[in-house]
């Protein structure tokens, strides 16, 4: 398994360097949280993650969890880790004081969360599905709500869910068939059966807060009639709800976290939100889900890169092409190899690639929560908006990619369980499935985001790139790369209108474009951030530092991305523009005879 050493220098280059944390946090009346702060919070959380979370994830991937009679019992010290966790106050980081929390803004908590996505992501969705239930709670509870459970929820000592799909449902969430009837004491009784519901039955807390969606009687069909409800495995009064685990999921991965089948059985539950608005109100749930989501493939390239570089520097294999560069060894270490070299940038521009963009959604999670600017946090909410489909699609899908080339870059060993190179690729797979495919956070994207609001989400992405481009367009050191990602910042506008023209047309080009246009926007994306960290290094180099390898190497990481992945928009591009006729030619009577 590859040892995992948390990236601060990387973490700290991003949050104070290039996205100036200070000024970000003091302007948002935070201003306790300077550099040294954060970095404290950072070393605290990154000797959690190494030293008791990571020798964990080898742990929960062969013993699983197991379901007995409706009980669960998590793998072998993932219990004591939780209680750990929670004792130290982690919980409670980036939560309102007013609910017991210690009031730090959310990017300083996804800060914490990524690094134990990175050490072990089947044991951090027990206490990460919790925020979930916490935000939903926060913005859509009743004080007494709040006051139940949002306070254990914020100190860890319950955790919680969503039960939101069923067998039938899929991502189609108007579907749905789970009942709830009213009580003479205000409350419902909740009836139906959820599938796929991580962390829904464990040992590891005294409680758990489901947040399911369920129909009132009479509701309107589809997505108009649903609503959210709170029913949680213990009632207040200490009685054990009507809610059980039927079974746990045998998966492909995270095979540490439970993933439950849950039966409510005319269970107790209380309304949140209005009636027949519980999708919308589930939103909330499910936007910082998504964001969360994402974060798992950043995890999966980086815990991917660095177990690969590991072994790159030590396996021996065939000499140089240029001749020995350890001659005094039987063969060169394989990290002498333009293949190898190859795969180890692309994982390397994708786990670090991925953290800016993280970073930087988080600090707009920041500014519309806790600025008092109306504008402020409308702009901020708009531009998170558009991104979120972006990180949570783009980055599981490279993260994917990252995972393989770890396997690859072992060779044969990548495929044996004991190197945990393949454990990697298995439990990241999900990723791309969970809180909405890849394809349904593409139509998202560009149906409801980009082609709805007539373009107006994209430029509001399109005319920053705009802005930091012309500001750019006289820097000597980087003035290829500020060019190209200026040519594919028009491009992209241009690109949308013809996509959009074609729709007009024929509405399935939007189904048939969507992964091709979210992947192709994901690359652009990236590209920005990867000029602004570039940029940041150049100036770093031209102050002087004595860190100048460090930022050298984040100046050749940029050129790498600019010269061998950012092309890849070019077939993405070519793709949307052939259209959607030869996908949709064939009758489906003729796939197979």
């Amino acid at each position: 398994m590859p040892t995992y050493k948390a990236p601060i220098r990387d973490m700290q280059f991003v949050m104070h360097e290039v996205f100036n944390s200070e000024q970000h946090y003091a302007k948002l009346g935070n201003e306790d949280a300077t550099p040294d702060m954060v970095d404290a919070i950072m070393s605290e959380a990154a000797k959690f993650c190494e030293e008791v979370l990571a020798p964990l994830n080898k742990v929960g991937d062969q013993e699983g969890c197991t379901w007995v009679d409706g009980e669960v019992k998590t793998p072998t010290g993932f219990k004591e880790a939780y209680q750990q966790w929670v004792e130290n106050g982690w919980p409670s980081l980036a939560l309102p004081e007013e609910y017991g929390g210690q009031g730090l803004p959310d990017s300083m908590g996804s800060m914490v969360s990524a690094m134990v996505a990175e050490a072990n992501w089947a044991w951090g969705m027990y206490p990460g599905l919790s925020h979930g239930a916490m935000n939903t709670l926060g913005m859509h509870g009743t004080d007494e709500q709040k006051e139940t459970y949002l306070t254990k929820l914020v100190s860890g000592e319950w955790t919680g869910t969503m039960c939101l799909t069923e067998p039938h449902c899929g991502s189609d969430l108007g579907l749905l068939k789970s009942k709830a009837e009213p009580n003479s004491d205000g409350s419902y009784a909740i009836s139906g059966t959820k599938i796929f519901i991580s962390s829904g039955e464990h040992d590891m807390a005294e409680n758990i807060v489901h947040i399911a969606l369920a129909r009132l009687p009479g509701a309107p069909e589809g997505t108009k009639g649903i609503s959210l409800f709170i029913v949680p495995k213990f009632l207040p009064d200490g009685t054990r709800n009507e809610v059980q685990c039927g079974s746990i999921e045998h998966k492909m991965g995270i095979h540490g976290n439970s993933t439950c089948v849950m039966n409510f059985d005319k269970a107790t539950g209380f309304l949140i939100g209005p009636e027949n608005e519980g999708l919308r109100c589930m939103f909330t749930f499910m936007n910082f889900a998504r964001l969360g989501t994402a974060e798992q493939g950043v995890a999966s390239a980086e815990l991917s890169f660095q177990g690969a570089l590991e072994y790159a520097r030590e396996r021996l294999a065939m000499r140089s092409l240029t001749g020995p560069k350890a001659p005094e060894k039987a063969a060169d270490p394989i990290i002498v190899h333009p293949d190898v070299r190859r795969m180890l940038m692309t994982q390397k521009s994708f786990a670090e690639g991925g953290r800016a963009m993280m970073t930087y959604a988080t600090f707009l999670v920041d500014t519309v929560k806790l600025s008092k600017d109306e504008a402020e946090v409308k702009a901020a909410n708009d531009m998170l908006s558009f991104l979120t489909p972006i990180a949570k699609a783009f980055l599981t899908e490279v993260g994917t990619e990252a995972a393989n080339h770890g396997v690859q870059i072992y060779g044969g060993h990548g495929f044996i369980q004991e190197w945990g190179m393949e454990q990697i690729v298995r439990d990241n797979r999900i990723s791309q499935l969970y809180e909405g495919t890849t394809g349904i956070q593409a139509l998202d994207l560009l149906g409801r985001k980009i082609l709805m609001s007539q373009g107006e989400a994209l430029k509001g992405f399109t005319k920053i790139v705009h802005k930091f481009c012309k500001a750019e367009a006289e820097n000597t050191e980087l003035k290829g790369l500020v060019e190209k990602l200026a040519t594919l910042n028009k491009e992209w506008g241009d690109v949308t209108m013809q996509v959009g023209m074609k729709a007009m047309q024929n509405r399935e080009e939007v189904g048939g474009a969507a992964v091709d246009y979210l992947m192709y926007s994901g690359y652009i994306s990236m590209g920005y951030f990867w000029l602004m960290m570039a940029k940041t290094a150049q100036e770093k180099l031209d102050a002087g530092t004595d860190e100048a390898d460090f930022y050298k190497a984040k100046i050749a990481t940029a050129k790498f991305y600019f010269d061998r992945i950012l092309p890849r928009t070019e077939s993405h591009r070519l793709m949307m523009m052939n259209g959607v006729e030869s996908t949709m030619a064939l009758d489906e009577d003729h796939f197979a005879f």
